[in-house]
């Protein structure tokens, strides 16, 4: 059996920045399944799909196959044997991500390969139902959170150094409909599972949540 940890909490929380530390420090495996979920997106968009068509949406993810692999200690996603890495941040795959991921079928698709992963692997694993669908056993379980205002002014940082164009106010109109969208959603919404700690990172810093982490690592 793996050693699980377990972080969950709303879009620009930080999820997968501190889990990659963590996993890091600890020695253990990173499993990205925002990026696994940001994968499908990429397929639907490339077909030219409708998010909405819920139909066509399942009846297609068959035909992605997502694998992570790691290459010079860096994360690489691949989708049907392309590595699609680079084009995981874009705004557009996060929103069709958002709206696919209620979906039943692609769900499941993913959900199998995560599992299998946890059950051999010691992992670090980061997402909006880790600890309460996905690993509900995990032996640590982090529900990081952080103010709206905060996690839009850090994707706008973001953004702004890779030269993109974009708006704040316009950021935070999106993760306040991405967190509606998250948390009422009918197949496993985002939730703080019973037993995760809580923690809101809006005023600490990497070095400080990922040590408040760490310290509850057995």
């Amino acid at each position: 059996m793996g050693y699980n940890v377990a972080i969950d909490g709303p879009a620009g929380a930080g999820k997968s920045t501190i889990a990659k530390r963590v996993a890091k420090e600890k020695g253990y495996i990173y499993v990205d399944t925002g990026a696994m979920y940001r994968a499908l997106a990429v397929y639907f968009l490339d077909k030219k799909m409708n998010p909405e068509n819920l139909d066509a949406i399942a009846a297609a993810c068959e035909g992605a196959e997502v694998k992570i692999q790691y290459e010079q200690g860096e994360q690489q996603v691949y989708l049907n044997g392309v590595n699609i890495t680079s084009r995981l941040r874009n705004e557009e795959v996060g929103n069709m991500a958002s709206k696919v991921s209620a979906v039943p079928e692609v769900r499941e698709h993913l959900l199998n390969l995560q599992k299998e992963l946890a059950r051999t692997k010691d992992v670090v694993m980061d997402g909006r139902d880790i600890g309460t669908c996905v690993l509900p056993e995990a032996d640590v379980k982090i529900f990081l959170t952080a103010s709206v205002e905060t996690r839009a002014l850090r994707r706008y940082k973001e953004l702004e150094e890779k030269g993109v164009s974009c708006d704040l106010e316009e950021i935070k109109k999106d993760i306040k409909e991405r967190d509606e969208r998250d948390c009422t959603r009918k197949i496993a919404p985002l939730r703080q599972a019973e037993d995760a700690v809580l923690i809101d990172s809006s005023d600490m810093t990497i070095e400080e949540v990922v040590k408040a982490i760490t310290d509850n690592i057995v």
